[in-house]
């Protein structure tokens, strides 16, 4: 029983691997990293033949089919953990606000960031737009500095593939 659980455990951990590789590689696919999601597909594929020959080659231990299912499944959610925790990449914010929409811009400008206003037309009248591109891993701080200035602002996030020119030329 031992070497069963043992071997169900180890195809487990190489599912998680597996997948969390297969979750990462594809967010670096859609962002346009193409050496990053060779190197991982690679490393990706090698660990999925080591995980399904485990499982083929001892088809009567069914607690390997477990170990590979539940590896699936803890893999899908270890990935996007990491994706999100290496926050790769650049995003767009768009920020609408009816009342402090140059307020906004300039606190964030005042931080280091590129914005472009725009006026608009709300339901309720006169908006101001917003545009800022920023690298993932400073939206938080970015929307931080936004609902400072203005908590009922409507704020939303787009991922972004590729950036020329503008800002970003200096960065």
């Amino acid at each position: 029983m031992s070497a069963m659980l043992i071997s169900a455990l180890l195809i487990f951990s190489l599912r998680i691997i597996d997948v969390s590789l297969y979750t990462f590689r594809l967010m670096m696919v859609v962002r346009g990293r193409k050496g990053l999601a060779w190197l991982l597909a690679f490393f990706q594929s090698a660990i999925y033949v080591l995980a399904i020959l485990g499982v083929i080659a001892n088809l009567d231990n069914w607690l390997n089919i477990v170990g590979y299912a539940a590896g699936f499944a803890t893999g899908n959610v270890v990935g996007m953990w990491l994706e999100g925790m290496l926050a790769i990449g650049i995003t767009h914010l768009r920020v609408i606000s009816s009342r402090r929409g140059s307020l906004v811009a300039e606190r964030l400008r005042t931080a280091g960031y590129a914005v472009t206003e725009i006026a608009g037309q709300g339901k309720d009248g006169m908006v101001t737009i917003l545009n800022c591109g920023v690298r993932r891993r400073e939206a938080g701080k970015v929307t931080q500095i936004i609902t400072e200035v203005d908590d009922d602002a409507f704020i939303t996030e787009e991922s972004v593939r590729l950036v020329w020119h503008g800002f970003w030329r200096s960065a």
